[in-house]
């Protein structure tokens, strides 16, 4: 079973590290050529190095890398919206590298960042997902996120999205 350690270790502890382990933390701008790479091998139109520096900033309390052994192997971009009524976390980008895929990575990554948006009082967590990316809605509902709408025309290819969401229960 993978070993997950949650911010605040200790750089020198990744050389120490089992194969499996993996580390959790805040992202920092020097973690950005690696975040562009895995975002490029995980969509069909990757966020330029300008929006992924500017989520850097906006969201600084809820951006998360995963890394091993070999370096960063996952993200998450993640913010906190205030519509007045509710506030409730948005997960803008998440992605792993297909090498780290199945060992728990990505689940390690949303629910950190769950964690990040209660502390700021969110409610909820919301996303949005390819309707053709069955792999994703699968993984997202065994984490209990649950479809809500679709939006017609949502990517840039004009396909559609399924926005989920999964309710923090205080």
């Amino acid at each position: 079973m993978p070993l997950f350690l949650y911010d605040n270790t200790d750089r020198s502890v990744l050389a120490l590290m089992r194969e499996d382990s993996h580390r959790i933390r805040k992202m920092s701008p020097a973690d950005i050529n690696s975040v562009q790479d895995i975002e490029r091998i995980s969509f069909p139109d990757p966020w330029a190095r300008e929006t992924l520096e500017e989520a850097l900033v906006t969201f600084s309390d809820t951006v998360f890398v995963a890394e091993n052994a070999k370096g960063i192997c996952g993200y998450i971009i993640c913010g906190v919206e205030d519509t007045g009524e509710e506030r409730y976390g948005h997960i803008c980008s998440l992605a792993v590298d297909p090498e780290s895929r199945k060992h728990g990575v990505g689940a390690a990554l949303v629910r950190r960042a769950e964690n990040a948006a209660i502390i700021q009082k969110a409610t909820a967590m919301q996303l949005e997902v390819r309707v053709s990316n069955s792999s994703a809605i699968s993984f997202y509902t065994r984490l209990g996120y649950e479809p809500v709408f679709q939006i017609c025309g949502y990517y840039s290819n004009t396909e559609d999205a399924i926005v989920m969401m999964r309710w923090f229960r205080y």
